[in-house]
């Protein structure tokens, strides 16, 4: 039985399309096209096997570079939100990472670790640790000290007393800085890609548009935002409901 909040999201998807086709054909431009012409053209490009190919390098660069942020992110913020003089020592550098422009971070370690695939990584994961730095710490600073000593005075093992008491009070800091994270990652990968790598959905876009060709470019956005769209359905909120349960 398909749920209300299903329908309400879906319903809301297609309102856009809808919208979407009425403007294209009110327009009647070129530089428009309709959501059908953009199908078409999705279609042709995944049977080519063009565009699972970039897609699936596009992909495996933002699952490494989540996971290098959100590793290292959170081990920093939870030792700064537990450790005050830390915290102040390590605020005028979070600070500083929080707003150096991506574009400028990607130039640089691009400049510094040469046109490959590490750079580029490396560039996306800095970009994104500090805003996850920033989320964890809250969370640690947030933990209720309370539940802890109550663990200890019951000489829980450490790893249960992790697993158990210390996680749970962060894991909904840790979703929304995974969440954030994959929003900012999605966008940074695709600039990261245009400037300085020969394949991805980043590099595609920039081919197609030298070409000005805009069907092209919508039907691997329209690619890029169901994969998007079929994470948060069924990996990002399955989890979110999993860790935050015991909340009730």
């Amino acid at each position: 039985m398909i749920s209300r909040q299903a329908l309400l999201r879906v319903g809301s998807l297609m309102g856009l399309v809808v919208l979407w086709a009425l403007v294209a054909w009110v327009a009647d431009s070129s530089v428009l096209p309709s959501p059908w012409q953009v199908l078409m053209s999705l279609g042709r490009h995944t049977l080519s096997g063009e565009l699972p190919f970039h897609l699936a390098i596009t992909l495996w660069r933002v699952l490494v570079s989540f996971l290098l942020a959100m590793c290292i992110g959170t081990l920093i913020g939870i030792v700064m939100g537990r450790y005050k003089t830390l915290d102040i020592a390590m605020d005028g550098p979070l600070v500083l990472g929080l707003n150096i422009p991506a574009l400028v971070m990607i130039i640089l370690c691009y400049i510094w670790l040469g046109l490959t695939d590490v750079a580029a990584i490396v560039a996306v994961a800095l970009n994104k640790i500090p805003t996850v730095i920033v989320m964890v710490r809250e969370g640690a600073r947030a933990v209720d000290l309370r539940l802890l000593e109550v663990a200890q005075a019951y000489r829980l093992p450490r790893l249960r007393m992790l697993r158990q008491v210390y996680l749970p009070q962060l894991y909904p800091y840790l979703m929304a800085a995974a969440r954030s994270g994959l929003a900012l990652i999605w966008k940074i990968v695709l600039v990261v890609e245009l400037l300085g790598r020969s394949n991805g959905v980043g590099f595609q876009l920039h081919i197609y548009f030298q070409f000005f060709d805009i069907t092209s470019i919508l039907a691997y956005t329209l690619a890029f935002a169901g994969v998007v769209l079929l994470i948060e359905a069924l990996i990002m909120r399955p989890l979110e409901h999993r860790l935050t349960r015991w909340r009730g």
